[in-house]
């Protein structure tokens, strides 16, 4: 194998300003919607307040011959060269520049950027460094004959997803025989409009395979199969459907998904990522929330607002606090406790947009949004409800101890729980005043030898005292709380120039998107404007939050949303593939209480779900040219299975999956907690849980959840973009893990049946969920033959080689497609 040389980037000795040379243009191809988000939030506001007073086209002392006002000006580079190296942030000088590490070229001048800046910086680089502005000819002309901001609210009212939902009528179809449901109506509508044929009905085994794995994460049990092909009613799916949406193990599959979408994390995110013990606490409401069906205009609201509401029990009280951990979640920055807070925020309002709105709300901080409908004050009306809001501290470097986090007792059953250990330290207290009254007395003693041994003797033990005072204080039982927020000093905001915090603008009233009905709060309004937020986002009458979720709903059944960029409904996402199919399910969702399960059984029986995933040569020959996308649902989309679920499928066929729910992790006690930027906090733990329970970083992802495509916990992930790569191979074939379930699945299908056929006959139903073909068994009978003389010719022990053979041979069956594909 060759080995790969890391050639390391020259670095030239020039200052930042003395840049020579010219670089070709490049041809760039249209940056994505995702990249452009980022410049736009990350990278612009750094250009404008940091480089342009000397790197820009209005410079009055412009330096260097260098522009970064545009794309076309950082390609061309300066008097002596390239900045940028789309690619490679090692091999750019601006990078380079904005570390300071090179004491010739220090940029900006007067004052280093952030951290997080920087860190933003190199992405981007490394990324590709999209920009998508344009020339200043091109931009004086498109600022000519645009509004303000990217779109007028009387075009954002014409867009579609701003309009009102409608409750469509079911369309007729020629082929009135093959809709079961109003579903299927719309979906055949489309094929027939195009012209093209549905694949035939998928078959009983995949049908439950693909469902089991579609609710729960988990493959069917063989006895699970067996008793579903066993079951000849015309509602034997329905009842499989109804089984595994009352299983305690959908609300983990399902809450794994939002959990994707809101960037969940157990650490802070801050520049040391300090661990949150607590915020497991939100993750299990999450599950709870899912698996009691717990309506979806009430899930946001409690994740908004849960302290704000009002009415019910101390357990209900608590538990809706718990629900506002969502708030909570939103990163930290910086490494003390102000760190960056307007981040923070930004953090929150960007996820409130995109989870609950489909909408880049925070694209407008720094100006009025270059695509959508929402201005700066839009944002800034957001801002202030959050700014209103008292968040927890979590831990940083500069201030090490937790604060503001959220009881969950009572405050008698504080005390209660605390008395025993006040008094302790009062004993300590007391006898610490005693002792300190002997030193000093020692003290006024006569010089002489004496009075040293005496003087040594009380500072001696003044000092045990005070070290065993410390050790005491670190016993305190624990109190029960949440990371969760609470209501602060309510306030409106001023707008922040050029998204700066120290450059402000006018006041701005706290209110809702004007684009979404405006409401509005009045400056001396006495509470922090949550829970009203809670009601305008969850409002029937809100064109995009049934929208959005349905979307997802769906879009987590078949593989893509109706509208392919669930978390983007504004003009730079796409447009719906069936937008009456898609007001009709928002409205399905909002009539039947918006019921996430309701959601789920009316996909799920539909006829358009069930297809196969696979067609005769004749369909796919003429469908293919026709729909090359599967944009109009002709099958079902064949996919891979996620990291959670080929982790948590390793350990099931193991027998080794411990279905309990988690807690939290076994972080290190929190006195000691020291870490700092430079050092900072990193772990994995190991656990038999499901993957759902795996400790999550932000600044470093679990090594098994990054090899397998894991979501990003630093920011919202509306869908995963699965890869292949060689190193996922591997680690089916090499891991410790993987070879102690295929041990453990050996062991499994031995203990199953007396003799081999019938071994490798449980082995493929437990692994593909079907039977071996006549190939398949005769292929694996030879298999095992094989490995058996290689383990003799090895002199393995005897007792040792049949469950060597047989581990061998379910490692085999685990590293194929058909064990993490769903058709």
């Amino acid at each position: 194998m060759k080995s790969i040389t890391k050639l390391k980037p020259l670095i030239a000795g020039l200052l930042f300003l003395l840049l020579g040379g010219r670089t070709c243009a490049i041809q760039a191809a249209e940056p994505s919607a995702e990249a452009v988000e980022f410049f736009e939030k990350k990278i612009r506001p750094i250009l404008v307040t940091h480089c342009s007073e000397c790197h820009s086209r209005d410079s009055k002392k412009r330096q260097g011959g260098l522009l970064l006002d545009s794309r076309d000006g950082w390609l061309r580079g300066g008097d002596s060269g390239a900045v940028i190296v789309p690619g490679d942030p090692e091999k750019s000088l601006l990078i380079l520049a904005v570390r300071q590490t090179d004491k010739d070229l220090r940029m900006p001048p007067k004052q280093k950027l952030t951290d997080t800046q920087i860190a933003d910086l190199e992405t981007w680089v490394k990324n590709g460094a999209a920009d998508p502005r344009k020339t200043v000819a091109d931009q004086a002309e498109e600022l000519s004959t645009r509004p303000k901001y990217g779109m007028s609210l009387e075009e954002g009212r014409k867009f579609w997803s701003f309009q009102p939902v409608k409750d469509p009528a079911v369309p007729k179809v020629r082929n009135a025989n093959w809709p079961r449901t109003a579903i299927d109506h719309f979906v055949l509508a489309r094929m027939e409009q195009a012209d093209v044929t549905p694949a035939s009905a998928a078959d009983a085994r995949t049908l439950l395979r693909r469902v089991t794995f579609d609710l729960t994460g988990l493959p069917p049990t063989p006895a699970e199969m067996e008793a579903f092909l066993a079951d000849t009613s015309p509602q034997a799916f329905e009842k499989v459907v109804d089984r595994l949406l009352d299983s305690p193990r959908y609300g983990e599959r399902w809450g794994r998904h939002w959990l994707d979408v809101v960037r969940y994390a157990d650490t802070s995110g801050n520049a040391s990522d300090y661990p949150v013990p607590q915020a497991h606490r939100y993750r299990d409401w999450v599950i709870r929330a899912f698996n009691k069906n717990m309506p979806y205009d009430q899930f946001l609201r409690e994740q908004i607002a849960g302290d704000l509401l009002p009415g019910g029990t101390e357990a209900e009280r608590f538990e809706r606090i718990t629900a506002t951990g969502y708030l909570a979640i939103a990163r930290r920055f910086g490494g003390d406790r102000k760190g960056e807070h307007h981040l923070t925020l930004e953090d929150t309002i960007d996820n409130l947009g995109r989870a609950f709105l489909g909408s880049s709300i925070s694209c407008a901080r720094c100006h009025d949004h270059k695509f959508d409908p929402f201005t700066m004050s839009d944002y800034y009306g957001l801002y202030g409800i959050f700014e209103s809001t008292r968040y927890p501290f979590p831990g940083a470097e500069a201030d090490k101890k937790p604060a503001d986090f959220v009881p969950l007792m009572t405050q008698a059953e504080i005390d209660a729980l605390l008395a025993p250990h006040r008094e302790k330290l009062a004993v300590v207290d007391a006898e610490i005043k005693t002792l300190e009254a002997a030193d000093a007395e020692a003290k006024k003693q006569p010089d002489g030898p004496d009075k040293k041994a005496a003087v040594e003797a009380a500072a001696k033990t003044l000092a045990e005292a005070r070290k065993k005072r410390t050790t005491v204080a670190t016993e305190a039982p624990a109190v029960s709380d949440a990371y969760a927020v609470a209501d602060g000093t309510p306030a409106n905001t001023k707008l922040q120039l050029r998204g700066d915090p120290k450059r402000l603008g006018d006041e701005v009233p706290r209110h809702f998107p004007v684009i979404l009905g405006g409401h509005e709060l009045t400056k001396n309004f006495a509470s922090s404007g949550r829970l009203q937020l809670a009601e305008w986002v969850s409002d029937p009458k809100n064109p995009l939050t049934a929208r959005v979720m349905v979307n997802r709903i769906w879009q987590f059944h078949f593989g893509r949303g109706i509208v392919q960029t669930p978390n983007d409904f504004g003009t730079r996402g796409q447009a719906p593939t069936h937008p009456e199919l898609l007001d009709y399910l928002a409205s399905r969702f909002v009539d039947t209480g918006w019921s996430v399960k309701a959601i789920h059984k009316l996909i799920l029986l539909s006829q358009s779900w069930q297809l196969a995933s696979s067609s005769d040569r004749a369909t796919l020959a003429k469908n293919t040219p026709l729909d090359p996308s599967n944009d109009l649902l002709w099958k079902f989309n064949r996919y891979r299975l996620d990291a959670e679920s080929i982790r948590d499928t390793l350990l099931f066929v193991g027998g080794d999956l411990d279905e309990s729910s988690a807690g939290t992790h076994p972080f290190p006690p929190q006195h000691t907690w020291g870490w700092t930027q430079h050092n900072p906090f990193v772990a994995a733990y190991e656990t038999r849980h499901r993957s759902i329970y795996l400790m999550q970083q932000r600044l470093k992802k679990h090594p098994y959840l990054a090899l397998f495509d894991g979501a990003d916990p630093s920011s919202s992930t509306g869908s995963r973009l699965p890869s292949t790569t060689p190193l996922q191979a591997l680690f089916v074939m090499n891991d410790p893990l993987a070879h102690l379930e295929s041990s453990k699945f050996a062991a499994r299908a031995i203990a199953m049946a007396s003799d081999e056929t019938a071994r490798i006959a449980a082995a493929h139903q437990i692994a593909w969920n079907r039977p071996p073909s006549a190939d398949e068994q005769q292929e694996c009978a030879d298999f095992l033959k094989q490995y058996r003389v290689q383990l003799a010719e090895l002199k393995t022990p005897p007792d040792q080689v049949e469950l060597k053979a047989w581990s061998a041979l379910t490692r085999v069956l685990m590293s194929s497609n058909e064990f993490v594909f769903v058709d």
